[in-house]
């Protein structure tokens, strides 16, 4: 190795340590989403950087999508996938698909990652313990002679246990959650990853939520990357249509949890290698980041 390379690894490794130091001991809730999750060395990247920094003392809680696996096998079933404003239809049958993938198939192989880069992981749905409370999501309908449109099986959270996800990150292992709640007569409702996770990071007083998607970040009219935005600039942009479809949820939830106790909202691009790292330990990060007020 020679003297470049060494003074530019010494470099990384000292501009790391006031965020290690920052974030030792706090809980930073991940939703894991997008090009991340069917890139191979992109799992293989995101799976190495949540042991990182289970290693280093962070605690983080993965909460994952599952959309386009799901469109895959309603396809293979001859189910059609509806939506309304970016929300499935999930009436009952869809609902067993949805199960079946998020709480199965994608779960699982999240978990299997982590534990292959030598994390210790489990898998759970909002269902397990009854983590995750919830209730039929009433939509508002553009027809002012409808109160709502009925969606079927989607629910809205009213709950978290926090103590289920504290006891597994104080016995060191990494909670990966599935986006389903249970109702009160034990029906289970699909519910939207990033709601689920900005809503953990609200119960748990998390000191960062951090996003994955498809994009640089929130983007303006020109393509390029708004690195921070307030409440009243995410309405401009929403106005504007510059923010929209599957940004419209993410903002949403960002902006709840800052309103909520949680310090940090970042929307990061997930299709960059090591993108948590980048985010947390560096001084300039990635993306947009949400505050209250600038």
């Amino acid at each position: 190795m020679d003297d470049d390379h060494v003074n530019q690894t010494a470099s990384v490794l000292i501009e790391a340590l006031p965020y290690i130091q920052k974030f030792h001991g706090e809980t930073i809730v991940i939703k894991y989403g997008g090009n991340a999750m069917v890139d191979e060395d992109l799992k293989q990247s995101f799976a190495r950087d949540i042991v990182l920094m289970k290693l280093i003392g962070i605690n983080p809680i993965v909460v994952h999508g599952g959309g386009p696996q799901i469109n895959s096998f309603l396809e293979k079933l001859d189910i059609e996938s509806k939506f309304i404003d970016g929300i499935r239809i999930t009436d009952e049958r869809t609902m067993e698909i949805v199960q079946m993938v998020l709480g199965g198939l994608v779960n699982k192989e999240i978990v299997t990652q982590l534990c292959s880069a030598g994390g210790r992981a489990i898998g759970i749905t909002g269902k397990d313990g009854n983590l995750i409370k919830a209730k039929k999501l009433r939509l508002q309908s553009n027809d002012s002679g409808k109160d709502h449109v009925d969606v079927g099986l989607v629910g809205e959270i009213e709950s978290v246990d926090t103590d289920i996800l504290r006891n597994l990150t104080e016995n060191n292992i990494i909670p990966v959650i599935a986006p389903i709640g249970v109702g009160d007569k034990g029906e289970s409702y699909n519910i939207n990853a990033d709601t689920v996770a900005g809503k953990v990071a609200e119960y748990l007083n998390a000191e960062k939520l951090v996003l994955l998607t498809n994009t640089s970040g929130v983007l303006d009219e020109s393509g390029q990357v708004l690195s921070v935005l307030s409440r009243d600039q995410v309405e401009e942009l929403t106005q504007s249509k510059l923010i929209s479809e599957g940004m419209i949820p993410k903002v949403e939830c960002a902006l709840s949890a800052i309103e909520n106790g949680v310090n940090s909202v970042q929307i990061i691009d997930g299709r960059i290698s090591h993108c948590l790292l980048l985010e947390l330990f560096t001084d300039s990060g990635i993306g947009t980041q949400i505050v209250q007020t600038k």
